[in-house]
């Protein structure tokens, strides 16, 4: 008999505590592995901790609302043999309490196991930054000789599409054709694969049968909590520019249909804007950095964080790396990947982190123009205002006449402590700049 340490895993470089937010299992409960164990949060994201090992949960070393360390146990399950470098030896004992005889199932599985691991040579497999691997999986990708890249091309039926047991058996007996996969192991009740809400309902108050008192969630008091350092940190400006979209509404409209036949992607307005926005600091490099103390860090890579509404009222922001570096199709599929998954609760944490300057699209709630806060450490947001077809003066070689253009207002928020109403001015002057001057022959 032997007991296993339950750790929080790496969940990014970036991120180095949880909080503790809810035991799905309780001591004595029967957990398999793959099944999610606890849920815990990190900063804006909430993700489940699932179990690595079959076994019995025997001790909760952290209670809700505990912070814990990346590496730290969270838990011990009884195990039967040994599974894993975490497993440790358990003191031996008479007591009838605490004795759990394994089935003949489990018995034969973990034989077999044991046994294909020492005669098989096998495949180095290893979680990557987009994707957590439990051993159980990586074990039997290894006994089977799936490639790294073969096991990441696996669809998961997991949390944020992690791949479970049942996901990866399922992909040996498709592969195979169904006749060698029954003796891997016994396939275990498929485990339900549901969004993690972001935050949990709050139930109302009553007070005198009137007013109501409602406790802010978890992520509004974080939220309250980073505004209230923002403003009380940067000094806010903002600058404002009217921008003709005319051409790019006629574009899109042109190509819009023949794009999502070919992508399988909805085009819509704010992967060309976040191009736009990723072309000016290329133009304007001292927009692109952040504050630490009395320092600059300038920053090297471009990475647009895209504020998403979620369904309960409150905001959230993804972040796309690298932004410069994608065209036009690439930045449309990241854009709705990441809207998607964050309106479902599905981000990760590095989704959320390294973000160098973030981009708001007021316009969707109808707003014309907003005044937004900074995401701090950066030094500047965009608001993107919504668009509307108005009468406007236009100029030609024989002369002026009004027409009707769609025009939508760009509000820059800096901070004034580094960015000088100059700069502050030029990058969102830049940013229209390259919006006016689309190209309607773009081929896409």
């Amino acid at each position: 008999m032997g007991k296993f340490e339950l750790k929080l895993p790496k969940m990014g470089e970036s991120v180095a505590e949880a909080t503790v937010t809810n035991w799905l299992k309780e001591v004595g409960d029967t957990i398999e592995a793959d099944e999610a164990v606890l849920e815990i949060a990190t900063d804006k994201v909430d993700s489940e901790v699932p179990s690595e090992v079959d076994g019995v949960l025997v001790e909760k070393l952290f209670e809700a609302d505990d912070v814990v360390q990346v590496g730290q146990t969270l838990a011990i399950i009884e195990i039967e043999g040994e599974a894993s470098s975490n497993v440790v030896e358990a003191p031996q004992t008479t007591s009838e309490e605490t004795k759990t005889e394994p089935t003949p199932e489990v018995i034969a599985e973990v034989a077999e196991r044991v046994e294909v691991a020492k005669e098989s040579t096998q495949t180095i497999i290893a979680s990557n930054g987009t994707r957590f691997y439990s051993p159980l999986v990586k074990n039997i990708a290894s006994q089977e000789g799936i490639s790294q890249n073969e096991l990441d091309a696996v669809p998961g039926s997991g949390k944020d599409g992690r791949v479970t047991k049942n996901d990866i058996l399922a992909y040996l007996k498709s592969r195979s054709g169904g006749d060698t996969i029954a003796k891997e192991a016994p396939v275990s009740k498929p485990v339900e694969s549901k969004p993690t809400p972001v935050s949990k309902p709050v139930t109302p108050i009553s007070v005198n049968g009137e007013d109501e008192i409602i406790e802010m969630t978890r992520m509004g008091k974080l939220i309250a909590h980073h505004m209230v350092a923002s403003t009380q940190t940067s000094a806010h400006v903002q600058s404002f520019v009217e921008c003709d979209v005319t051409r790019i509404w006629n574009w899109r409209n042109k190509v819009k249909n023949e794009f999502q036949q070919r992508e399988g992607e909805k085009l819509t307005f704010t992967p060309i804007f976040m191009e736009a926005v990723a072309k000016a600091l290329r133009d304007y490099p001292m927009m692109n950095i952040s504050v630490d103390g009395d320092k600059i860090i300038k920053r090297r890579n471009i990475n647009l964080g895209m504020a998403a509404a979620l369904p309960d009222g409150n905001l959230i922001v993804p972040v796309i790396k690298n932004a410069d570096q994608l065209n036009l199709v690439g930045m449309t599929k990241a854009v709705n990947d990441l809207a998607g998954r964050a309106r479902a609760g599905q981000l990760k944490p590095d989704e959320i982190q390294d973000g160098t300057y973030t981009v708001t699209n007021v316009g969707s709630f109808g707003s014309i123009m907003g005044t937004p806060i900074i995401n701090q450490p950066q030094v500047g947001i965009l608001a993107l205002g919504a668009i509307r077809k108005v009468p406007a003066v236009i100029e030609t070689e024989e002369g002026d006449f009004i027409g009707i253009r769609y025009k939508m207002f760009l509000s820059h928020s800096y901070d004034h402590r580094v960015v000088n109403g100059a700069l502050g001015g030029q990058f969102v002057k830049a940013v229209a700049d390259h919006l006016e001057a689309w190209d309607v022959n773009r081929e896409v």
